[in-house]
Order: structure tokens, then sequence, then C-alpha cells
């Protein structure tokens, strides 16, 4: 089916900022007397927002007395460096330009927090419109919640009002939306929203690992997904 709105996940799909959160990770670790962890332990431990990456990573969890501490120290030097390493993943920028070219909505939203996924989007790709990250205080849930996903439809359309006068695609259950990431966690967003999913295949989670969480629709490269528009 041809898509017109296409709503991406951002780490592992878009950017790849694993080398950026193992630095932030292991600096709050070493700030706090904490064993280190490698790349591969970050990569198994992101996706789920980084309030739980770092319950993963520091010993005993939200339970260790100096945890809130190390998840500050964490927030801290990352928003300082996300920038350090970070980059999109090859053919990502010339993809995003070819779908707003040919008058795609696009948007992202990320379980990393406000600010930062702001911020990269920002800096990265100007194409994007929209960018959701974490909110929970403002009553928006992490993903695999669908609230990111349909605050992102909703801002979107109301972009489309403020250029046409009239609705644009990417409403709430649009059957022209596309939910695009690289996890499990992005399965069950996109199944949780009532979107179909594609699944790409450069991030932080192989093949079997997503066909064993429902995954049906792969690309290998960026430019597969421009074949998915109108």
């Amino acid at each position: 089916m041809p898509y017109t709105t296409y709503i991406f996940d951002l780490d592992g799909t878009l950017l790849n900022t694993l080398q950026d959160l193992a630095a932030s990770v292991n600096y709050a670790m070493r700030q706090h007397g904490m064993p280190e962890h490698s790349v591969d332990d970050i990569r198994r431990f992101v996706g789920n927002g980084v309030r739980l990456l770092m319950e993963r990573a520091v010993p005993g969890g939200a339970a260790n007395a100096d945890f809130e501490a190390a998840f500050a120290t964490f927030r801290q030097h990352y928003m300082q460096h996300s920038l350090d390493t970070t980059r999109p993943y090859d053919g990502i920028t010339e993809m995003l330009q070819v779908l707003k070219q040919r008058g795609c909505r696009l948007a992202v939203v990320s379980n990393k927090m406000m600010a930062a996924t702001q911020e990269l989007v920002r800096h990265f790709f100007p194409e994007i419109e929209v960018a959701i990250g974490e909110n929970e205080a403002a009553g928006i849930r992490k993903k695999p919640a669908p609230d990111t996903v349909f605050e992102a439809l909703r801002q979107l359309n109301e972009k489309g009002k403020e250029e046409s006068g009239k609705p644009a695609s990417g409403n709430q259950g649009s059957h022209d939306s596309v939910y695009v990431g690289d996890s499990d966690v992005d399965l069950a967003t996109a199944r949780n929203s009532g979107l179909p999913c594609i699944s790409v295949l450069w991030g932080f989670r192989d093949r079997q690992f997503l066909i064993d969480h429902g995954a049906t629709t792969f690309v290998e490269h960026p430019g597969e997904i421009v074949a998915t528009t109108r």
C-alpha cells in the first residue's frame, strides 16, 4: 500500500546514537563508582526510554540508593554530548528529502528525552515537521503506548490545516500512515496505534529478533522506503 505519512522512530532507525548513549552511561557509571558497560550491552538496554536504559545499567536498578543521582548525571552529560558521534545512517538524509519532495508528511516519535529528541531532529532533519519525545509529565505515555504516535499525527494534521486550510493526511487511524522502526518496541507501538510497521535492518535489532516479535515487512536500505510512497 502506498503511504503519504511516515512516523519514524529515532535511535536505530534514523540516527546511530549508540556510541553517544554508551559514553554518557559509562560517564555516569564512573562518576558514581559503578561498573561500566560495553557498547553491545547498551545496544541491548536501549529502546524503552533513558530511565529504563539506566535501570538496566545501574546495579540493582532503581532500587539502588544512588540510582537517581546516576540518572541525573547521565541526563546532564547526554544533553551536552548527544552530537559528539551521532550521525544519520547512510541514505537516511536522501530518503527523507525524496519523501518531502513528494509531499509526504514526516514525524519522529521517540522514548528519548523530549529536549534531546527535538534538538537532534532540528540539527539533522529539517524535513521532519514534528518531533515527539518522552513527555509523560504532560500525560503522553512513552512507547509502546500509542500516545506519541497519536500526538504526532494530531500535530501533523494541525500543521496541514494551517498550510492548506483543510485537514491533511495523517489523521489518527489514517490508512495512508505507516510507522518505521527498528525494534520490538516499535512493532508494539505500531500495533497499538493501528498502523502498519516497516522494520529496518540497519538498527539495534536483527532480522530474526524482529521476526520473533511479529515483524513482516523489512527494508535493508533507506531507499526502499521511498518505493512505499504514492
